[in-house]
């Protein structure tokens, strides 16, 4: 459970500097390559890059999950619009949405959004029911071909009707790339040996969203058919990835039929899907006490063990760094569960990290150190990177849904 003496007040006031940067960097941050050069893929429209890039390191492509988390700050509809557009696009040209586009990042995708971000655009400009069942229709390719195949180039969909995350190299550490968690101790450099909570989960939104889709459209005999099948993979994830003892959703080796013994975040995907059971729901919540810090929720459980992985791999993703994502997840599924007073703490938290890291450095980061705020957070395999897309996304959301 969350420890309420740990609230923080923050008020709008607090973070208009803050909002004022983001609301400059946007422009700093946007792209437009429509035409092919070197190793980027053109795109149609504009787009938003992680970051304006530093130490002789720069993100100039569209990363598929980045979009839609960088999107819920931005309230531009056609930059918003446009961004999904260019997601459709690549799925149309190379049979999936690659990690980004470059064409060495076509051997794989990243963790599958469409539908959610679909549903955002529908939602929130008010597109027209013909527009969401043909944007509908293209999501759907990408599960069944994608993520639900288990031929090759796309074996994804391996045991009891759940997927991994995958490479068309059949490479471990590109399969870990896939999950967007590049490094993780989660999978223990061993990913395509893994069914993945969070990906099964995000399957399961795209099964409910599916359902909700075609009630819209009237056509009930198809809503009962992804319901049904949004309810097999509910049942199976609870059977093969809920431990009853710990009351927690882990990653599962279908190899050796084990669960990990890693604690992470990725079990609240569970809450934001809607794929945990008001109990399971109950307990995840009490759980949150192993992730909660001054500063945030940490992406895993653990100590500085989990900096690096079997000693050379760094693992960003993990304890004591903490991300904007996951924080939206983890807090967005609480409110679908009824506990919004927990959200708003997670999320005042984090708003008072991004904004403390700001007044002092003049930056927003693409990670920071939830437990020690003064500290950077731990790097990855690239250095760590300032902007930051996904956290400006989240840091806007959150202040105008929580101050």
């Amino acid at each position: 459970m969350i420890d309420k003496k740990d609230q923080v007040k923050l008020s709008r006031a607090d973070v208009e500097d803050a909002q004022a940067y983001i609301s400059e960097l946007w422009k700093k941050l946007t792209r437009k390559s429509t035409k092919s050069t070197s190793t980027l893929i053109s795109l149609p429209n504009p787009y938003i890059v992680p970051s304006p890039g530093n130490d002789h390191f720069a993100f100039e492509e569209q990363y598929y999950w980045d979009s839609y988390f960088t999107a819920l700050g931005i309230d531009d509809e056609k930059l918003v619009t446009g961004m999904l557009e260019n997601l459709i696009h690549l799925f149309e040209d190379f049979g999936l949405i690659p990690n980004a586009n470059r064409y060495y990042f076509t051997s794989r995708s990243q963790p599958p959004i469409l539908t959610t971000f679909i549903f955002h655009v529908y939602d929130k400009y008010k597109k027209s029911d013909s527009w969401l069942l043909k944007h509908m229709s293209v999501a759907k390719r990408e599960y069944h071909e994608v993520w639900m195949s288990h031929e090759h180039p796309h074996d994804r969909c391996v045991y009891h009707g759940l997927s991994r995350y995958y490479d068309i190299n059949y490479l471990h550490d590109l399969a870990e790339a896939e999950s967007g968690w590049d490094m993780t101790p989660r999978f223990r450099r061993q990913c395509l040996d893994y069914l993945p909570i969070d990906l099964n989960c995000l399957l399961y939104k795209y099964e409910t969203d599916f359902a909700r889709a075609a009630e819209i459209a009237d056509n009930d005999a198809e809503a009962r058919v992804w319901q049904y099948a949004a309810e097999e993979r509910q049942h199976t994830v609870n059977k093969l990835m809920w431990h009853k003892r710990n009351n927690f959703y882990f990653d599962f080796n279908y190899h050796t039929k084990d669960r990990s013994t890693v604690w992470s975040l990725a079990a609240y995907y569970a809450m934001w899907s809607g794929l945990a059971s008001e109990s399971q729901a109950k307990k995840l919540v009490k759980n949150l006490d192993k992730f909660d810090k001054k500063g945030g929720l940490t992406t895993t459980q653990g100590s500085f063990m989990y900096t690096n992985l079997f000693g050379s791999t760094k693992t960003q993703w993990a304890y004591p760094n903490g991300w904007a994502p996951l924080h939206y997840i983890v807090t967005e599924g609480l409110e679908n569960y009824g506990y919004a007073e927990e959200a708003e703490m997670i999320a005042k938290k984090w708003l008072y990290t991004c904004n403390s890291w700001y007044q002092y450095h003049g930056e927003f980061l693409e990670k920071y150190n939830v437990v020690n705020l003064k500290l950077k957070p731990t790097e990855g395999l690239y250095p760590s990177q300032t902007g930051f897309g996904w956290t400006n996304g989240v840091f806007s959301y959150y202040v105008e849904k929580y101050l």
